[in-house]
């Protein structure tokens, strides 16, 4: 089974109910989606929006889990594959491929997206947008397998060194006595 567009509508709209702020800068985002789905096809020419999936997530210590990425580290994010059932579902399979975590969960009531951000896709993409679903969840430090710590595949990263601005912002305004 794959993830299907009225799926990503599901998500954008939970989202769009949770967060009524960002529902303007989501609309276009929502409407290509919604034509996806009503039609069973693309008919944009490969204008539409690129869907893209992550998880965050956060350990006893409200650090996050993040993939060496060039010279740094960066949070883990890939497009959904054919296997993958849902866009959550989608996230913790390219954790569990690249640094082999375990025994994550999500806090009752954080089941839908964390935080979904509109940017540009990169140049190989052509001139389509980036919708990244992002999803929390929690993992005790040992979840990762060790190897990949001591030999700089993965690191748990203090919520202050964490690069993206929005994730930043929306994981200090929900994790208490975070740093």
């Amino acid at each position: 089974m794959s993830i299907r567009e009225d799926q990503i509508v599901r998500e954008l709209s939970h989202y769009i109910h949770e967060h009524p702020a960002e529902t303007m800068s989501l609309m276009p985002v929502y409407d290509a989606a919604r034509d996806h789905a009503q039609r069973g096809a693309c008919l944009h020419g490969m204008r539409c929006p690129l869907v893209m999936t992550g998880a965050v997530v956060v350990d006893e210590h409200h650090r996050v889990l993040s993939l060496r990425h060039g010279g740094g580290f960066a949070l883990a994010e890939a497009q959904p594959e054919p296997q993958d059932d849902s866009l959550s579902g989608a996230a913790l399979r390219l954790l569990a491929e690249e640094v082999g975590i375990r025994d994550v969960w999500t806090e009752p009531g954080s089941e839908g997206p964390f935080l979904l951000d509109v940017s540009k896709a990169r140049p190989e993409y052509g001139p389509r947008i980036r919708v990244g679903f992002r999803y929390l969840f929690r993992a005790h430090s040992g979840a990762v397998l060790p190897t990949m710590i001591e030999t700089g595949t993965a690191a748990w990263v203090p919520v202050a060194d964490i690069g993206i601005t929005s994730v930043r912002d929306r994981l200090r305004g929900h994790l208490v006595g975070a740093a």
